[in-house]
């Protein structure tokens, strides 16, 4: 298509580019065509319009649940589905009911949480800038419908314990936020004021990429999502009065800022025995893996055995069991490697992506550029043809990712490493699949290195960004620049090359040559041409 087309669709707006005009569908060995536009959906195969389901003679009944369908030649195709031959009524069975394991747990996923947390070795605790003064801020003002809403959730939370009444110096206002894909209002206090006073949890988060290291050989999966650690922590005593908010039915407290953090450094210490062998915790998520079936029974006891101990609760309707794919993270994990989940991809027209995407793609960097160089310190923002195809590329770059394995600690590793005038490329490989690739665009000064030194910057590079996979691990290097594999052997060197090779003998590597014509991956990342 020559411009692009806005569908309008229940999601939103869809922009594509990309038309089949005739297509071939086969429905029941009976071929149809039609025109289709292709757009990015996880979900479903295909969207019929109404002109297509009237060209087609389309009958739908609802009572004998078929569809009828006629074809360009006067054939007729019908489809129907089969009736129920039961019906689950949930007043008579448990959700947990029928999985393993799980099902001697029902009590650690209630429909509500049975009330107030038990007193645990770690408090929420809000820290305040020295200096600070109680802050009182006004309520907001709101529509009758919208005060119902407020004094119905006031009443719940009431009746639960989890807020109560207060005479406090401060307060905060509340409002109402819409929950996601339903018509539903959940209500939330405007804590921006304390939050600014507020010293800051610095409990560290861990990295993403670390957390999938771990998984290597995992076949089965299951996924935990705990309940809100807001309600499953308490506030210690002394800051209680600092949560206040109010409304027109009178001062209450509740929770805020820095839940999060608490929480993780909570579920850590609940599993600290069982982290890097058999569970991944990502503040309230919890991931259990395992190489056999029988081990994941014992795993998944254990994890449930400990949650009920603690008294922590999970909503089972975001939980999943016995799989051998699992979503987490933005991540979809198997047996055969990792790659992106496309539907949680994020790219912005300024090229800001989540910066472990990089190493799924074949020369990232390289194409972004276009795009990053409009960051650059009193760099004019035009957004020309360049950056408009920059974008387009990572985009399908990013929705066709390929899978990479995970790394295994007890096989060698093998490195290609290329470099050119427009940048630096390499990969990371074991047991010849990839692992990782990286690549980054070349820094002003390095731009006139000799080609000896711009080689020996791609070797450099892959040693620095891999250092938790490669030090102390055997390796081999591949380069194209035959020189570089008498670098430990050359008694002239400049003092650039000096430095480097302190740093490349700490590694145990070997350094090998590999003609640019085999080096294919590597060459491509730092050569490769934007089209």
């Amino acid at each position: 298509m020559k411009r692009p087309m806005v569908i309008n669709s229940p999601g939103g707006k869809i922009t594509t580019n990309t038309a089949c005009t005739r297509a071939s569908i086969n429905i029941r060995r009976v071929e149809f065509r039609t025109g289709l536009l292709v757009i990015d959906s996880m979900d479903i195969d295909i969207i019929f319009g109404m002109d297509t389901l009237e060209k087609w003679g389309v009958k739908i009944d609802c009572a004998q649940r078929t569809v009828h369908l006629a074809a360009s030649d006067g054939q007729e195709v019908g489809i129907s589905t089969s009736s129920p031959s039961g019906y689950l009524h949930q007043m008579e069975a448990r959700p947990t009911d029928g999985i393993r394991v799980v099902c001697e747990y029902p009590d650690v996923f209630p429909d509500e949480l049975p009330g107030m947390p038990p007193d645990r070795d770690i408090e929420f605790l809000i820290e305040l800038l020295p200096g600070t003064a109680p802050i009182a801020m006004r309520q907001y003002r709101m529509a009758p419908v919208e005060q119902d809403e407020v004094k119905n959730n006031i009443d719940e939370l009431l009746a639960k314990g989890f807020i109560r009444r207060s005479s406090s110096p401060w307060s905060f206002p509340v409002l109402l936020v819409e929950k996601k894909n339903t018509d539903v209002k959940s209500m939330c206090v405007d804590y921006r004021a304390l939050n600014k006073v507020t010293i800051k949890n610095k409990y560290p988060l861990p990295r993403i990429d670390d957390l999938f290291d771990q998984l290597q050989g995992a076949c089965v999966f299951s996924k935990i999502d705990l309940r809100s650690g807001y309600h499953q922590l308490k506030v210690r005593p002394s800051d209680i009065p600092k949560t206040v908010f109010t409304t027109k039915y009178g001062f209450m407290s509740f929770g805020l800022t820095n839940v999060s953090a608490y929480f993780m450094q909570l579920i850590n210490l609940v599993f600290m025995d069982y982290l890097d062998k058999f569970v991944v915790v990502f503040i309230d998520d919890i991931l259990i893996y395992s190489k056999t079936e029988a081990e994941h029974e014992e795993h998944l006891r254990l994890v449930l055995q400990r949650l009920r101990e603690h008294k922590l609760y999970a909503k089972f309707s975001k939980c999943e069991f016995w799989i051998d794919e699992v979503r987490f993270l933005g991540h979809v994990v198997s047996n055969g490697g990792i790659t992106v989940d496309r539907s949680k991809l994020v790219l912005s027209r300024t090229g800001r992506y989540r910066k472990y995407q990089k190493r799924f793609i074949e020369n990232f960097s390289k194409i972004a550029k276009p795009m990053t160089s409009l960051l650059e310190k009193d760099a004019e923002f035009r957004w020309t043809n360049a950056q408009q195809a920059a974008f387009n590329e990572l985009k399908k770059r990013l929705t066709t990712t390929p899978v990479l394995t995970l790394p295994d600690q007890q096989k060698k590793f093998i490195v290609y490493c290329d470099a050119f005038r427009d940048g630096l490329g390499c990969v990371l490989i074991q047991k010849g699949k990839v692992i990782a690739y990286a690549s980054r665009q070349l820094r002003k000064h390095e731009v006139n290195y000799p080609t000896y030194d711009l080689e020996l910057t791609a070797v450099v590079h892959a040693l620095k960004i891999w250092r938790h996979y490669l030090f102390g691990q055997r390796c081999e290097i591949y380069t194209d620049h035959k020189s570089l594999k008498y670098i430990f052997t050359q008694n002239e060197l400049n003092m650039r090359q000096r430095r480097w090779l302190e740093l490349i003998k700490d590694y145990d590597i070997e350094i090998h040559y590999h003609p640019g014509k085999g080096n294919v991956v590597a060459d491509a990342l730092s050569r490769k041409k934007l089209c």
